[in-house]
């Protein structure tokens, strides 16, 4: 079998699924924009070839780079990147090369905000209402009718990046002064963000879930610099696994990673935000390892060699929490002091890469806990500020 992996060594620690796929005979061959020589041990150990090219945003380096892969190494069976970045361009050469998976119209409908609009809706997932931005007057008729606050956002886009909140008639003027071209108008949901992640395998079964809750909205935490934290849940809440599969099942996706968002209100109801067609970001994967004492890597690449799992069994058994901190804040605990403080609770402490920073701090501490008392108890312990 032979899979192409573009850019496996972003996410840092994605270099584990190029490492799960090898171990079960897979060749994987990579396309990156990072020099061979740079790339982690473990990664090159694990790769069969890789390409290097210098800017992974170039359709055409890569169409060639993946030509001259198939030329060497025999029909293509899979391309991923399992990273947001790059759904377009897997899903353009899954076109030109011929392999099964998620192609341009796929990407279209699923992947922009107007189009999971549609998805959401026609499965009778509640959604914020929803328009494409042509220009003020169409922005405040629409805010006439389902009301102020709006988020202009682009149509694709994670993250909060370029993503602002108007309140009035005028803030709307001010917004587009400048045109935003490819942006939607959605009505403002307040409330709790809470996830719904997974896996479904080939015939489109759900085979492993996790839902995560955020402590801001990832929007807030962008415009204000908020200190973030997000952890694993032991359970998941009943109306949100009904709604969870129900969003799954209409997005019908195969052999694939999802991470779905959704907005807890105050009376308990759900609302979605977007989905992705990707595992979640950051150093989640992880987190779902430790918050289930298994290995998600290794249960990706069963799915994708084809194996059967559909009594494979896991259960969640601790909260794990990624926990944020920035460099431009004075914290109360140094380094040494935390990890004297925190003992056996804390799994993992990383320096951020810098497309991290502006959503998810420059630092994070990964701990571990059976309760979520003391779980939100750590999290005062590493964000108290001096």
């Amino acid at each position: 079998m032979n899979v192409v992996f573009i850019s496996p060594h972003f996410p840092p620690q994605f270099f584990h699924f190029v490492s799960a796929l090898r171990e079960r005979g897979v060749k994987v061959l990579g396309i990156g924009d990072t020099p061979y020589d740079s790339l982690h041990h473990e990664l090159r150990e694990s790769l069969s070839e890789y390409f290097f090219t210098p800017n992974l945003n170039d359709y055409d380096a890569i169409l060639r780079a993946t030509g001259y892969l198939t030329w060497r190494h025999g029909r293509i069976d899979r391309i991923d990147s399992l990273n947001e970045t790059w759904l377009e361009v897997e899903s353009r050469l899954r076109e030109d090369f011929h392999v099964p998976g998620l192609l341009p119209a796929d990407i279209v409908r699923l992947r922009t905000k107007m189009g999971m609009h549609d998805v959401f809706k026609q499965a009778g997932v509640a959604h914020p209402s929803c328009i494409p931005v042509k220009d003020a007057a169409g922005v405040k008729a629409f805010a006439q009718s389902v009301g102020y606050p709006l988020v202009l956002k682009p149509d694709v886009g994670v993250g909060a990046a370029r993503t602002f909140k108007v309140s009035s008639d005028a803030e709307v003027d001010a917004a587009l002064k400048a045109p935003l071209p490819n942006y939607v108008a959605q009505a403002f949901v307040r409330g709790a963000i809470v996830t719904y992640d997974g896996l479904v395998d080939r015939e489109g079964n759900i085979i492993f879930r996790l839902s995560h809750e955020y402590s801001d909205g990832v929007m807030e935490v962008v415009l204000e610099q908020r200190d973030i934290s997000f952890w694993s849940l032991k359970e998941i809440p009943p109306a949100l696994e009904t709604l969870g599969r129900r969003a799954v099942a209409a997005l019908g996706l195969r052999e694939r990673w999802f991470h779905l968002e959704f907005f807890r209100l105050s009376d308990g109801s759900y609302v979605a935000l977007e989905a992705n067609l990707r595992p979640p970001g950051g150093f989640m994967t992880d987190q779902m390892n430790y918050a289930c004492d298994m290995d998600v890597y290794r249960l990706w690449a069963r799915v994708l060699t084809g194996d059967d799992l559909r009594d494979f069994r896991y259960t969640p058994k601790y909260h794990v929490c990624h926990v944020a901190r920035r460099s431009s804040r004075r914290y109360r605990y140094s380094h040494a002091e935390l990890v004297a403080k925190l003992g056996d609770a804390l799994l993992l402490h990383r320096e951020l890469p810098a497309v991290y920073h502006n959503a998810m701090g420059n630092e994070m501490y990964l701990t571990r806990h059976e309760s979520l008392d003391a779980m939100h108890d750590a999290v005062r312990l590493i964000q108290a500020t001096a």
